[in-house]
């Protein structure tokens, strides 16, 4: 019942007990300041599977430099901020409202929504954050104050998630950069279906740590 672009409704609410529904069914928030709450499904999606995500030599010579130092569920509050504040690109929107950082911040309190940070020395230059449940992290932001510094927080999110047995990692909505990093697109139809497979595992509530 979606439209082409993907839009499937409106108004509703941002409570925890409504955006866990619609997340275990594909289907998540995105609108502006001054609107009505509008909810997604798009078709095409944009997924990484973590055993497939590209690292390129120039970002994998950061990572071997260690230049910087990440941390997950360590200031998550910092992040989202961040990322509702971060200059965009035409198309993209600042779509992070009062609203919805205060839903994310309750989701984090209940241990579903996780924050990967990138720090340079004690400065937070890094980071993204989303949803975790079951085998399917989704994911929702990130940003960056440093060259690659987002680039570092997802490949080691990816790491993370890859070592614990993650299906898939939703992207939601495509773009050119994530699709450098190995993300591709699949159908609604699909995405369901292997959604539907790795919400069967166990969702790990609480603080993540990085190994």
């Amino acid at each position: 019942m979606a439209t082409p672009e993907g839009l499937l409704a409106v108004g509703g609410d941002l409570s925890r007990q409504r955006l866990l529904l619609a997340y275990r069914q594909g289907i998540f928030p995105w609108y502006s300041e001054g609107e009505p709450i509008l909810w997604w499904s798009p078709n095409p999606r944009l997924v990484i599977y973590p055993g497939k995500i590209h690292i390129s030599r120039s970002l994998r010579r950061t990572l071997r430099r260690g230049r910087f130092r990440v941390t997950a569920d360590r200031a998550f509050d910092q992040v989202i901020r961040r990322c509702a504040r971060a200059p965009r690109r035409q198309g993209e929107g600042t779509w992070i409202t009062s609203a919805m950082e205060a839903a994310y911040s309750d989701l984090h309190r209940i241990g579903v929504a996780h924050s990967v940070e990138v720090w340079e020395s004690d400065e937070l230059v890094g980071g993204l954050y989303g949803v975790s449940l079951g085998g399917t992290f989704f994911g929702e932001s990130m940003f960056a104050r440093r060259s690659d510094a987002s680039k570092v927080a997802l490949v080691r999110l990816v790491h993370h998630l890859e070592s614990r047995g993650f299906a898939l990692i939703d992207c939601q909505v495509t773009t050119d950069h994530l699709l450098r990093l190995g993300a591709e697109e699949i159908s609604r139809a699909r995405f369901r279906e292997e959604l539907a497979a790795a919400l069967k595992q166990r969702t790990r509530r609480g603080p993540w740590v990085l190994d």
